[in-house]
C-alpha cells in the first residue's frame, strides 16, 4: 500500500526531563477527508516498531480511506532514542500519551499488537482520567495485558529468578530475532503497577480482539480472560484457528482491515444525529 508518500516522514518529540529525556520518533499521516473521522493509532508490541508489516498495512489503509494515522516507536525501539533496558510500561505509556497530545486528534481508534494491546488499555484509562482524544474504538491483536505478571512471572525458572535478583534482568531466546529478549526487574515491577486484569476495564467504546489459537507467546485463553474484564463494552473476539502470535499473513491482515472498518462503521453510526 502507499505508505511512502512525502507527508509520512518521521518527526521527533522530546519526552521526559533530565536523565529520563529521550527523543521519540513518530509519523503522522494527515487526514485527507473533510469529516471528523477518527485517526488510526498504531501501538507496537515488545521489541517491535512502526515499520512492521501490520503497522505499514494500517497506514496504507488510512491512506486509502483518507484517514489520519499516527504511529510511534517507543524509546529503545526503532528510530527512537533512549535505552531499551530502561523501558517499562509506564515509560512507554507516557510516550504514547505525549505523541497523542502532540498530534491532538479529536477521536481515535487504537490498534494495539501484543504489548501494544496493554498500552492501548492503559491509554484508555488515562484518557478517561486526564481527558484527551475521544476513543471511537479499539482493535487488539494478540493482546498481552499484564504479560509480565500473568505470563512471565509464574513461569520463571530458578536460573531466571537468580539472574533477576543478581543482575537485574534475564535473557530469553527470541523466535523473531537473533538478539535475545531482555526482561528487566524494573519492567516486571512496573508491570505490577499497571495491571488491568485486576478489575473491570471500561473503555467506553467497541473493542475487536484478534487472537491466534496457535500463538506460542500469548495463549488464546489470555484473550478470553480479557473479554471477561470488559463486561460493559461491545466486544468481538475473533479466534484464528491456525494463527500464530504475529498474525501478519495476508489472511490475518484482511481480518485486521475488516476489524478496523467495522469499528469505523459503528463509530460513524454513533456520531450521526438521531
Amino acid at each position: 500500500m502507499s505508505d511512502q508518500i512525502p507527508n509520512a516522514q518521521p518527526q521527533f518529540l522530546a519526552v521526559g526531563e533530565g536523565e529520563a529525556a529521550r527523543e521519540i520518533a513518530f509519523i503522522v499521516r494527515p487526514a485527507q477527508g473533510g469529516d471528523d473521522a477518527p485517526a488510526l493509532v498504531w501501538l507496537s508490541g515488545y521489541r517491535s516498531d512502526m515499520s512492521g508489516t501490520k503497522a505499514v498495512e494500517l497506514d496504507g489503509l488510512a491512506a486509502e480511506l483518507g484517514l489520519a494515522c499516527i504511529r510511534l516507536d517507543y524509546s529503545g525501539h526503532g528510530l527512537s532514542g533512549g535505552s531499551f533496558r530502561d523501558g517499562t510500561i509506564s515509560r512507554w505509556l507516557e510516550e504514547a500519551l505525549a505523541v497523542l497530545r502532540h498530534a491532538a486528534p479529536a477521536r481515535v481508534i487504537l490498534v494495539g499488537s501484543s504489548m501494544g494491546g496493554w498500552i492501548a488499555l492503559r491509554l484508555a484509562q488515562e484518557l478517561a482520567r486526564q481527558g484527551g482524544p475521544k476513543l471511537a474504538g479499539m482493535v487488539l491483536i494478540a493482546p498481552a495485558p499484564d504479560f509480565t505478571s500473568e505470563l512471565i512471572e509464574p513461569n520463571l525458572t530458578a536460573k531466571e529468578r537468580k539472574s533477576l535478583a543478581e543482575r537485574g534482568y534475564f535473557e530469553e531466546r527470541s523466535q523473531y530475532s537473533p538478539e535475545p529478549n531482555i526482561y528487566t526487574r524494573a519492567l516486571i515491577e512496573d508491570g505490577r503497577e499497571n495491571r488491568v486484569l485486576d478489575g473491570i476495564i471500561e473503555t467506553g467504546c467497541p473493542v475487536h480482539i484478534l487472537q491466534g489459537m496457535k500463538d506460542p507467546d500469548v495463549p488464546h485463553a489470555h484473550a478470553m480472560k480479557l473479554v471477561e474484564h470488559l463486561p460493559a463494552d461491545d466486544v468481538v473476539l475473533t479466534l484464528v484457528r491456525d494463527g500464530d502470535h504475529r498474525l501478519s499473513r495476508p489472511g490475518d491482515i484482511a481480518l485486521l482491515v475488516s476489524a478496523v472498518k467495522g469499528i469505523l462503521r459503528s463509530s460513524a453510526s454513533m456520531e450521526k444525529p438521531a
